[in-house]
Parts: C-alpha cells; sequence; structure tokens
C-alpha cells in the first residue's frame, strides 16, 4: 500500500510540476518579452529621419546599457535591406553597447508585427530578439528596429524557479509518503489485534475475538467468532457421534467376547449377527457424517423429480407388486447433496412399499422456504402414540419382514442436518401411513 501510494503521489507530483513549470517559465518570459517590446515601441515613437534620409532619435533610450559597450542591452535599427551594404551602413543606427558589432536583419519576414526568437548570433551569449518593420514618415524605405537582450538573466531566474519547485515538490512528496505511511500503519493496527486475538486462540488462552475494534473492522472480529463458534459445534457433533458409535459397538463387541469366553456353540452365528449389527451402526454413522461435512457447502443442489424417478425404477424391481405414482411439482430441488436425497428418498419409498399394501403415492409441493414432499401408502400405518419412537436406531414394529431398524433413524438425522424435518401422520385417501418430508427449498439456478 505505501509503495503504489509512493508511486502514484510521484507520478501525480511530477506531471504537476512539469505543468506548473510550463506555466511559470511562460509567464516570466512573456514579462521578459513585454519589457522590451516597450522598449522597441519607445525607439519607434522617438525615430525620425534626418535631411540626408539617415534616422535618428529625438529622444535617447533611459536604460544606460544601451551606451556600455556589450552590455548585454542592444538596439539597432536598419534600413532598406536591398541597398549596397556601404550605404545601408552609413544610415542605419546602432545602439552604443553594440561597439564592433552589428544584429543580423535577415529577410525572413517583412511586415508590421512584432517577431520575437532567440540567437547565438553573438556566441557564447544567446540573445532574445523582438523585431518590427516600420514605415517611418518621411522616408520612402522600410526600417527594421531591433532590440535585443541576453537570456542569461532570464535563464537564471528560470533556473531560480525550478529548483524551488523541485525542493518544494520534493519536501511534499517525502510528506505524503509519510502520511501515507501513517495512514496505512496506523489504519492497519486494528488487524494487527486481530491476528494477536487469533493467535491467543490457537494457543488456547481465549476462546473467541474480544478486542474493542472500530466499526470497520468490528464485522470481521463478529464472522470470527461465529466460524469458532459454527467450528465449536462442529467438534462437539463429531465428539457426540464418535461417542455414539463407540457406545453402539460396545454391545456387541461385549456379546462375542463373552460368547468366545465361553466357548458357546452357536458362536458362528452370534459372531455374524452382532457384525451385521456393527455394521448397520457404522453405516449409519457414517451417512450422518456425510451429511455433517456436506452442509457447509453453499452450493448444495439436487433436484426432486430425477431422484424420485430413480428411487422408482430401483424399487420396482424390489417390489414388482407395489404400484408407485408420482405427481407435483417437477421443477422442484433442494439444499441437499444428491446421494444424501437418494438415500432419504428411497428410505421412505421402499418403507411404503414393504409394509403398504401395494399402492405408494408421492406428492411434492413448494412452500415459500421449502420443498414438502409427502409419502403415502395403503398398508395399516402406525398408530400416534407409536409414531415418535419409531424414529430410534433399531426400533421396528414388524420383525417379521427383514429390515435394520436404521432406516427412518438415518432419514430423520439427514433431514435435520439439512435444516429439515420428517413427521408421521395418517393418510386420508389411501388409509395407511404418510410421511411428510420438508427440505430447504434451493436458491434458483443462474443458468
Amino acid at each position: 500500500m505505501i509503495g503504489i501510494s509512493a508511486l502514484w503521489i510521484l507520478i501525480l507530483l511530477s506531471a504537476g510540476g512539469f505543468a506548473l513549470d510550463r506555466v511559470l517559465s511562460s509567464a516570466i518570459t512573456r514579462n521578459f518579452d513585454s519589457q522590451l517590446d516597450y522598449v522597441l515601441s519607445a525607439l519607434i515613437a522617438s525615430a525620425e529621419i534626418g535631411p540626408d534620409g539617415e534616422v535618428f532619435l529625438n529622444r535617447a533610450p533611459a536604460d544606460q546599457r544601451f551606451l556600455e559597450p556589450y552590455s548585454g542591452l542592444y538596439y539597432q535599427i536598419t534600413g532598406d535591406q536591398s541597398r549596397p551594404a556601404d550605404e545601408r551602413a552609413m544610415q542605419d543606427l546602432p545602439s552604443r553597447s553594440l561597439w564592433d558589432r552589428r544584429l543580423q536583419a535577415g529577410r525572413a519576414h517583412r511586415d508590421s508585427d512584432v517577431h520575437i526568437y532567440d540567437s547565438t548570433e553573438f556566441a557564447p551569449e544567446t540573445l532574445r530578439i523582438l523585431e518590427r518593420d516600420v514605415l517611418i514618415p518621411g522616408s520612402p524605405v522600410r526600417w527594421r528596429f531591433q532590440v535585443a537582450q541576453g537570456r542569461e538573466g532570464l535563464d537564471e531566474q528560470i533556473a531560480v524557479l525550478r529548483r524551488t519547485m523541485v525542493r518544494s515538490f520534493a519536501v511534499l512528496g517525502l510528506g505524503l509518503v509519510i502520511l501515507g505511511a501513517l495512514q496505512a500503519f496506523y489504519g492497519l493496527w486494528p488487524l494487527r489485534r486481530v491476528r494477536k486475538a487469533i493467535a491467543d486462540i490457537k494457543s488456547g488462552e481465549k476462546s473467541r475475538v474480544d478486542a474493542r475494534l472500530p466499526s470497520e473492522i468490528a464485522p470481521l472480529a463478529d464472522e470470527l467468532n461465529d466460524l469458532l463458534a459454527h467450528v465449536d459445534v462442529q467438534a462437539e457433533e463429531a465428539r457426540r457421534h464418535a461417542g455414539n458409535l463407540a457406545h453402539a459397538l460396545k454391545t456387541p463387541l461385549t456379546v462375542i467376547t463373552n460368547a468366545a469366553t465361553a466357548h458357546s456353540p452357536d458362536l458362528a452365528a452370534t459372531v455374524i449377527r452382532e457384525a451385521a449389527t456393527m455394521r448397520r451402526q457404522v453405516d449409519h454413522h457414517l451417512a450422518r457424517a456425510r451429511a455433517i461435512g456436506r452442509r457447509a457447502a453453499a452450493q448444495s443442489r439436487a433436484e426432486v423429480w430425477p431422484s424420485l424417478e430413480a428411487v422408482e425404477r430401483a424399487v420396482d424391481r424390489l417390489y414388482e407388486h407395489v404400484t408407485i405414482d408420482l405427481a407435483g411439482d417437477k421443477d422442484s430441488a433442494v439444499r441437499v447433496e444428491r446421494q444424501d436425497l437418494d438415500e432419504i428418498l428411497g428410505n421412505l419409498i421402499e418403507n411404503a412399499a414393504k409394509y403398504g399394501g401395494g399402492r405408494v403415492f408421492v406428492t411434492v409441493k413448494d412452500a415459500p422456504e421449502y420443498v414438502e414432499i409427502e409419502i403415502e401408502d395403503d398398508g395399516p400405518g402406525i398408530p400416534e402414540g407409536e409414531r415418535g419412537s419409531i424414529f430410534e436406531r433399531g426400533a421396528r414394529l414388524d420383525t417379521e419382514k427383514p429390515g435394520t431398524g436404521l432406516g427412518l433413524a438415518i432419514v430423520r438425522d439427514v433431514a435435520q442436518i439439512y435444516g429439515g424435518a420428517v413427521t408421521l401422520e395418517e393418510s386420508e385417501d389411501l388409509g395407511g401411513l404418510l410421511v411428510r418430508l420438508k427440505l430447504p427449498l434451493a436458491p434458483v439456478s443462474a443458468g
């Protein structure tokens, strides 16, 4: 930030200094030229023609430098350039300061406008010359009036101006860079406090960012605290799931150990049965872990209808006597990973096909914030007093049909992880069980 500020300040000051130098140098030069133009006008006003056609001044210039040889201030009045040089020299009127030198009066122009230019004809001295062609009353020829002055004084004024500007702009630029550095240092100081607070959190001295911060940085600290709280919740969920899994595996392992210690004759059957129980528990917790891991993905999105059709095809192959009807909004999408949505719908529709009488009806409805999926069957249903306990792990109302007793528990846990819910009711149309599944509505896709 400091480097970029310094570079930008350098560019701006250089551009501003160049423009200011052009303006002030032009102003000084114009002032210099205006003084020479005043002298030129005075010469023209005092010029007259003598009886022999020569030019003379009825009033001598007031500046004494015109009388001092090589003083640096000169004038010269030159007659018609078409005349012979000796005749022209007799009638020309140079200033005494020219002494034995003469200003060049070329034919580059012949008009009454003032011409200004620099000349090195008196090298190494550089002259600033103003000249003008004038018709003097009583003379048939055109006379050229020239006033010249050395540029040394003008150049010195411009040099002093430039030195002053360079020093002033250097001090100004240094001050601005220091100001930018101080602004960056003190402006970013609160971020150093945030960094120290994070280091304290990593070392265990603090659990959140509690430093007093400016209003511009406070939202960052709030977001960090929310992130820390979210991480704590996830860590607690992980610990709880690990504990639940350990508790769930403890009993089957105890049964196997006891059977092995007692040399039970049905040890093999016991190991197979308890291993299947442990596998179901592991599957259940893995499903929860996957859902928790995917929940943080804001891009989670699954189309409901394709998932229903895939589940319908799979269930049809398992239960050929069951008829599954799908109805509702075919464009609904939920904020759930497709794999988890397939697992939820697969468990619910398979249960309806397994325990129903042969008909399953699935309806998809869109609500303001949720997608509601109703799964109805024509089976015996579940008594209202037992609907809450059916979601417990291993709970089964019909023990004669194969099953793990974990399907509805997985459905409930995964739905809740995504912010949804599952409730059990009685179907008014088919008379069996109605499972009402609510899942969060996915935002409209940009495509």
